[in-house]
Parts: C-alpha cells; structure tokens; sequence
C-alpha cells in the first residue's frame, strides 16, 4: 500500500502525547503547533507510530509516520502502510489501553526483577573510556563501604578488545571469571556494554564476517561503513538470522566462561543505517532499530537507549544522555520525557545517570564542577522512576551532608522495590505504565499540563524539587487523600505549597 494521510480535527481541550519519546518536553501536543517526521529517523532514544489522546483517541501505523499539530487540527502521514484512528473511550487511559491491547500486547514477560528493587551503577561517567577490574572492584567496595546498597553493575564501553571483538581486554581483565564472582559475592549482578558495530580495522574478524555476509552493505554492495560517535565502523546484519547468532554467541561465551549477568546494548540508532542498504530482509532503517532491539529479548539483564517499537517487550530501556544542568537538557527533562515513555508503551524504564550521563560535561573538561545540590535533586527525582541509575561516583564528589541525601534515595527506591516489582508484574500483562501521567489516573482532574510530578501506579503521588535554589515547592493533589512523607494529610483537591528543603523529596500515598 502507498502513502495515506488522515487529517483529524481536535476535540475542545484535547491533548496528545506519543511519537518521538525526546519530545516529551512538548508535550502534551494539540495547544500549540508541533510537527515531527519519524520517517527521517528518532532523536536518541525511543519512539513508536503512536500517539493517544485524552478523549479516549489513538493513532498508530505498522511503519513510521509524520505528524503535525496546527490550526486545531492533527494531520499524520506515512509512506508505506496504513494509518487508522481509533475512538476507544473518553480518556487517555481507555484510548492507550486499547492501542496496546490491539498493536504491542504485552507478552507476560519482564526484565529481571532486580532491576526494580536495586540500584543500577554504570561505570560511564567514572571509569570514562577506561574501566579495568581494579577499578571495578574498587567502585563495587565503595558502594557497600558508603552505604549505599548492592545493584546491578554495569562496565561500559572499551572493557573487550575491539567493537565486535567480545573478548576481555588482558591488560584490562586479567581475570574475569574472578572479578565476576566476587562482584556476585558482594551482592552485585554484572552487566557488559556493546554494540551493533564492528571495527573494520580487526582484519581476521571483519573478514570473516564479511566473508559470511553478516555485515550491512551499502546501495552498491560493499560493506556499510557508517560515521558514529567511537569513529567509522561496520555493523552488523541483524535481519540475518545467522548473524545474530553469530554476536549472541559471543555474548553467551561471556555468560557460560565468566558468569556475565547480561547487556548494555547500545546505538543502533536509524541514523546508522540507509533506506538503500542491502540486508538479509530489507527494513527502513527505524526498522533496523527494531531489529538490534529484538536482540536483547534473549537476555533478562538488558538496557537499551534507542528503540523502535518494541512496546510491552521486557525492555530496559533508558533516557538518553543528559546534561550536568538544571535545564531541559538536564533535570528537567526527566519527568516529561519518563511520561512520554510510559505513554508510548515502554513500561520498564529508568531515567539517565544521576547527575547526567552526558560524557562530554567532563571529558577533557578540567573547569567541570559538580553541582551538589543538583546531584542530589538528580537522585531524589530518579528514586521514585521504575528504575534508578549511577554512575559519578556520589561519595567522591559530595561532602558529608550532601551524600548523607542521596544515599537516602538509594534506600527509599529499595524499601519501594515490591512496590515497583508488583507494578511491573502488572504491566506485563497489561501494558499500562509504571510511572503514569496525573492525567492518566484522574482524567477529569485538569492535570493535562503537570509535568513537575507524577504518580507511581494509582495511588503514589511524587513530586520532585526539580528548580536550583527551591526550599518549597506547589503540587497539585486530586480528588482524594494524601499522606506525605513527612506525616502530613492532604484533602484533595486542591493545589498546595509544601516544604521541600534539600533532605526532602516529597512524595505522598493515597489513603484508603
């Protein structure tokens, strides 16, 4: 089927959410113009041919769309397939319900249960570029030795010889299998970086894959060498079958011979891949996406960052990296852009390294600074998401006070970890998000616009200090009973000024 374009009028008051996740910031859509083209590509993180409504509407199409927001009207486009809108009730909740019964049902499955009820503590932003065992041990001790609790550790990029190489580095890893057992003695799980990519300068290895034709190739049949943020690499066919088993092969040689937990599994960005490319099953490249995506299936300890469709899958998947700021390159993306996520089908989600994952606030930078109170703010917006993640090392970059706070946030998102394990049992089943919109629980509560705060499940308020210099902060509380952290009641609705100084995330639990 050609292209097909449907133009739909907007209802009074009507909002939308969906599409690119990155937009989350913008949204809801409808009061203001927007338009976005995902059949260009997605913006870093992910993204789905879906948008919902909050008077119970839904678009979707199998293959990517373009969609604009103007003059009172939503017009949505694509190239091949078809775009159906569906009226399935009067709020956001039935019009997402019904798209993910009908288009991405949940499969019953979900990551591992750990994920919910531990830290995460990727070494990116500590080790950079050069993680080692001693290194990662050492980070492991500090963790328990400052009290914060064991999680999964994850080794980022550079810890095996070469990219599609998946062999530890000896100079690196002297002895793996050791390093991975006492990180599981010490209560941690232990999670490996990678990649789609293959250096073409490892000349056995890219021959041999060449040679067996598990590498992209361009329009004109010479292996695919694509620009990406490590240099120029190959990368790997992963719509052949034997190509795939080929890299999972290699990933299970580190489970069976160390005891490797699981992946990272990193870029696999469109933007990587041609609509011209030559593959074992030809896809638009949002459809390469999809395919490293349908990789981490095999795998109950995975992470993802860019992802195409794939909802209700038992995905991590995480937002992309953020700024060392207050701004909505940093902080104040989060909320938004979670909610977006939620909204767009992924349910297992995790916000970016507290104080930001963005490599180049520090690298090569000898004037970065950290921003103390903003690390902590970082941590208490990210303890009550589904998942929360470290990575600069908070005992080596705050004082007392200050680590005293954000080790905190590590305990309350444990206390709260059947609480998250239940919520993802669930969702598992049905779809719905862990972390939910206020608008999406209380559809006729007006909340359409907050994007300060959130609700974990049904019945947990959560509102974040997400402004530098805040000691208090207004939230908005629906139509029923709030008990604070803090021992306070509130009798929504109603609109309140609470205090919020720097040892204070508020969050509130709805009373029976």
């Amino acid at each position: 089927m050609g292209s097909q374009q449907l133009h739909i009028q907007l209802k009074e008051g009507e909002a939308w959410w969906g599409g690119d996740v990155t937009d989350g910031i913008h949204m809801p859509f409808g009061r203001k113009p927007f338009e976005r083209d995902l059949t260009i590509g997605i913006s870093g993180n992910q993204a789905a041919p879906l948008l919902v409504s909050s008077h119970g509407r839904y678009v979707w199409s199998e293959h990517p769309i373009r969609y604009s927001f103007a003059n009172g009207a939503l017009t949505v486009a694509c190239d091949a397939g078809e775009v159906v809108l569906e009226d399935r009730g009067t709020d956001l909740r039935s019009a997402f319900l019904a798209s993910a019964k009908n288009h991405f049902p949940s499969t019953g499955t979900l990551p591992d249960a750990r994920f919910f009820t531990v830290p995460q503590y990727n070494l990116w932003i500590e080790l950079q570029y050069e993680p080692t065992q001693d290194k990662t041990i050492e980070y492991a001790e500090s963790v328990l030795a400052n009290g914060f609790p064991p999680g999964v550790i994850m080794i980022d990029d550079n810890w095996m010889e070469d990219y599609g190489v998946w062999k530890f580095r000896s100079d690196r890893f002297p002895d793996p299998k050791a390093m991975t057992d006492k990180l599981h003695e010490m209560g941690f799980q232990v999670m490996l970086w990678t990649c789609p990519f293959v250096s073409p300068d490892n000349a056995a290895n890219f021959r041999m894959l060449e040679r067996e034709g598990f590498l992209l190739q361009d329009e004109h049949g010479e292996v695919a060498i694509r620009r990406w943020w490590n240099g120029y690499s190959a990368v790997l066919d992963c719509t052949n079958k034997d190509a795939v088993d080929w890299y999972c092969g290699q990933l299970g040689q580190l489970i069976d011979d160390y005891g490797i937990d699981g992946f990272k599994l990193d870029a696999g960005d469109p933007e990587y891949y041609r609509a011209s490319d030559r593959s074992a099953v030809p896809l638009h490249p949002n459809e390469h996406c999809e395919a490293w995506a349908i990789v981490g299936l095999r795998y109950s300890f995975n992470e993802y960052r860019a992802c195409w469709k794939q909802a209700g899958q038992p995905l991590v998947q995480r937002l992309r990296d953020k700024n060392h700021t207050w701004d909505e390159n940093g902080l104040a993306s989060l909320i938004p852009n979670g909610l977006a996520q939620g909204l767009t089908g992924y349910a297992y989600i995790c916000p970016d390294m507290i104080g930001g994952g963005m490599l180049g606030d520090v690298e090569n930078n000898p004037d970065f600074r950290v921003d103390q109170e903003l690390f902590v703010r970082y941590a208490q917006c990210s303890a009550l998401f589904p998942m929360m993640q470290f990575s600069t090392a908070p005992w080596r970059v705050l004082d007392q006070e200050h680590l005293e706070y954000c080790k905190a946030t590590a305990r309350l998102h444990s206390e709260l970890g059947d609480t998250f394990l239940e919520l993802a049992h669930h969702s598992s089943q049905t779809g719905e998000p862990i972390m939910r919109h206020m608008a999406y629980v209380f559809p006729d509560g007006g909340f359409e616009e907050v994007t300060d705060q959130f609700l974990v499940g049904d019945d947990i308020l959560v509102a974040p200090v997400i402004m530098k210099g805040t000691r208090s902060r207004t939230i908005s509380f629906p139509g029923a009973e709030w008990q604070g952290d803090d021992g306070s009641i509130v009798a929504g609705p109603c609109t309140r000024s609470v205090e919020a100084p720097l040892s204070r995330l508020p969050w509130y639990r709805r009373r029976e």
